[in-house]
């Protein structure tokens, strides 16, 4: 199968879908996802999104996502993230987003690592209502197609450009998309760790893919814990409990119910302590109390964080949930420009996958979905800008066939794993 599009977007979290609404309706645009619409990490996302509380709010939001980074972040990435906040929120609120308000205004709550509260969110479900309110409004563009359980195995590349991607179905079928931009959306890399908050499905196979390619990387050792997972050996994929939690004033409490650290610091720094108190008792988990927060505090903010809390045994309103730190978020991935460029023509990398430098080190809670947001539109706005015509395509020449035969390999993905495993090296046991 050969299909031809404007742009092709490889992912469907908040940075593909955000980017294909962004994209001039000129131009034809195809979605490809390795699973269903909705099953992407962004859809998992409770806490909320960040936005400046106007001009006296930037330096402030400025240095708190500069400490969080540990200062390795890229100054200019984060100016422009904080500049364009408040107008991706403008955006998502006329694509209906319901965000919490009091008196008409947005209310704002606090994470870790912030000094102001500036996050705006929808109970404890941020992402999924965010993700619910793209998706319908991807599927009434009639620019827009999307194409599930597409699984990339390559790009296509041709004389050093970008002319597309293959893709795989779950039939085993390849198929060829040509294309005159490609979008990297893919994720990050949670698949790979034993436990981690991401689906299982999401790999790094574009980070891979990137590699393979010779396209430049940066960061990709630089892995995110989040600090407060619900703890169940048992299960691979870890319920995350939200920051906001904490924002809200929970407690973190050892095994005697007292306090070890100060629960608002940057997730780096409440993980190792976490861990330091772990070893220091010898449990393989602490405790996170927010009953003290009252019944309608908890199951107005938080009900999903109740309910799922509930269906594992643990009823928050009396009794403190056991947590543990899993794998969260990659704060490296495809290097990028400040327009989501890489460094391979006509192919572009947001969200997860990409590194704009916004995020340093280690990321500042609730920075990703912002970061992602802006990220994908300014790709947008770039590849709008350099739409070329039906007639100047046609002068562009023809594309060679790739060898199909070497991607129906059933050890593809393996090798593309190893490879996104060794690039990462120690840091995929660091749990």
């Amino acid at each position: 199968m050969n299909s031809k599009a404007d742009v092709i977007i490889v992912g469907s979290g908040v940075a593909g879908l955000f980017c294909a609404l962004n994209l001039p309706e000129r131009c034809r645009v195809v979605i490809l996802t390795k699973d269903r619409l909705e099953r992407s990490d962004s859809y998992l996302a409770q806490g909320g999104i960040c936005v400046a509380q106007g001009e006296s709010d930037y330096e402030s939001f400025y240095e708190d996502t500069m400490r969080a980074g540990h200062y390795q972040n890229d100054p200019a990435a984060v100016s422009l993230m904080i500049e364009s906040s408040r107008s991706v929120i403008e955006d998502l609120v006329s694509f209906g987003t319901d965000f919490a308000r009091q008196g008409g205004s947005l209310l704002c709550t606090r994470e870790g690592g912030h000094s102001r509260p500036r996050i705006v969110y929808h109970q404890d479900i941020t992402g999924r209502e965010v993700m619910t309110r793209l998706i319908a409004r991807v599927k009434e563009q009639t620019n827009i197609e999307i194409h599930e359980y597409e699984t990339m195995v390559d790009l296509l590349v041709e004389q050093a450009e970008c002319r597309g991607v293959i893709s795989r179905g779950t039939d085993g079928r390849l198929r060829l998309w040509q294309a005159d931009s490609t979008v990297l959306a893919c994720g990050g890399v949670g698949g790979l760790f034993e436990f981690s908050t991401n689906y299982r499905h999401i790999t790094g196979d574009a980070i891979a893919i990137a590699l393979e390619h010779g396209i430049a990387t940066e960061r990709v050792d630089a892995v995110q814990m989040h600090p407060t997972t619900f703890y169940d050996p048992s299960s691979s994929r870890c319920l995350l409990i939200s920051e906001s939690v904490r924002g809200e004033g929970a407690h973190l409490l050892n095994e005697r119910g007292e306090r070890f650290t100060d629960e608002l610091a940057p997730r780096d720094v409440v993980t190792a302590a976490i861990r330091a108190e772990m070893e220091r008792a010898g449990t393989d988990h602490v405790y996170l109390a927010m009953q003290h927060l009252g019944e309608e505090v908890i199951r107005s903010h938080f009900p999903n964080i109740y309910e799922s809390c509930r269906q594992r045994g643990i009823d928050v309103l009396t009794q403190p949930i056991p947590v543990v730190p899993a794998q969260h978020y990659l704060m490296g991935g495809i290097k990028v420009d400040l327009d989501s460029q890489t460094s391979m023509a006509r192919v572009y990398a947001i969200g997860e996958t990409s590194c704009n430098g916004v995020h340093g080190a280690n990321r500042l809670a609730s920075n990703s979905l912002l970061e992602s947001l802006v990220f994908a539109r300014r790709a947008a706005r770039r590849i709008g800008a350099s739409h070329r015509t039906e007639t100047e395509k046609r002068g562009s020449g023809s594309l060679a066939l790739p060898d199909f035969e070497k991607y129906q390999e059933d050890s593809l993905m393996e090798r593309y794993h190893r490879t996104v495993r060794e690039k990462m090296g120690e840091q995929l046991h660091a749990i």
